[in-house]
């Protein structure tokens, strides 16, 4: 008889531990499941289908690197090492991250030996998508300049989306609409017009509404000194004597020359005689945006946020 019970105990032991074992594998199947979920994106290049939360990602847009960089993402593998924005200096590091190319030059040897799960993109990438897509999913996430905030926030969500951060992109979201919402007000109550220009070698080219920096005009609501300046990536090839003769109440710069490393300074032949002449100049109004945001990583959490900080400052300087 008490042969019979311990039998009976033991079998049920067995049952129960093999029961354990089959839940504890189907939670494991289940997670496994989870994270290999794929998705698909939507770009202006075509359509691309992944997993989410890839692990090693190749990253050739600094304003999606500036985002993974805050929401702490820890998947970015490769990066173009040269020109890195000074406050993302850490992507720099050769032992962590593989140098890549350039901007404008992939070195495909090196991408293709890494193996990523992921490669992101933007404009100066786009003629390259298909060689990027042989290699490994390829998604291009540039910023519209003719829709900047409504595209910022689309690559954003599509980010969140892709790593499991929707939350934390919803906040950061809201946090910047906040912020604009205080300098369309602090603009408002201004009648001053502005310029806004790129210095490059000593040449100048001008932005308005609709172009690379339009956002100070179109999301910012800051009033135009000229506006019939053509839409464009580039900027409108523009004099010194147009500047004068367009006689800016303030003049935003973005100076090329301070991310490029050689050597000149914007301030040295853009602030001349004729310069000198307008009201932007004569009342203290020339402001000099800081590249690494505006030139380099433009469309990133933290870029944007310092560009709404800046334009902020200028309209609060006496």
């Amino acid at each position: 008889m008490k042969k019979w019970i311990v039998a009976a105990v033991t079998l049920m032991m067995v049952a129960f531990l093999a029961a354990c074992g089959s839940t504890e594998k189907t939670t494991e199947s289940d997670t496994a499941t989870a994270e290999s979920e794929e998705m698909t994106v939507t770009h202006e290049l075509g359509e691309t289908t992944f997993n989410k939360n890839p692990e090693k990602v190749v990253v050739f847009d600094f304003g999606v690197l500036d985002s993974m960089d805050k929401l702490g993402i820890e998947a970015v593998a490769g990066v173009p090492q040269a020109n890195i924005p000074a406050y993302l200096e850490k992507y720099e590091d050769a032992e962590k991250y593989e140098n890549v190319g350039t901007l404008k030059e992939a070195d495909f040897e090196a991408i293709n030996a890494m193996k990523p799960d992921l490669i992101i993109i933007s404009g100066r990438q786009a003629d390259m998508y298909d060689e990027f897509s042989e290699i490994a999913p390829t998604i291009h996430m540039a910023v519209d300049t003719e829709d900047y905030m409504g595209s910022f926030k689309e690559n954003m969500t599509t980010l969140g989306e892709i790593f499991g951060k929707e939350d934390q992109i919803t906040e950061e979201l809201a946090a910047i609409d906040t912020k604009i919402e205080e300098v369309k007000e602090t603009v408002s109550g201004s009648a001053e017009k502005a310029l806004i220009i790129l210095a490059n070698e000593g040449k100048v080219s001008a932005y308005g509404a609709a172009s690379r920096f339009g956002l100070i005009h179109d999301v910012f609501g800051v009033k135009q000194a000229d506006e019939g300046i053509e839409a464009s990536t580039h900027g409108q090839s523009i004099s010194y004597e147009y500047i004068l003769e367009t006689n800016p109440d303030m003049m935003f710069v973005v100076d090329r020359n301070a991310v490029v490393g050689n050597g000149t300074n914007a301030a040295d032949s853009l602030e001349n005689e004729l310069v000198q002449k307008t009201n932007a100049y004569q009342n203290d109004k020339i402001i000099y945006l800081d590249p690494d945001f505006w030139y380099l990583s433009g469309g990133g959490l933290q870029s944007v946020t310092q560009m709404v900080a800046d334009v902020q400052s200028a309209f609060e300087q006496n």
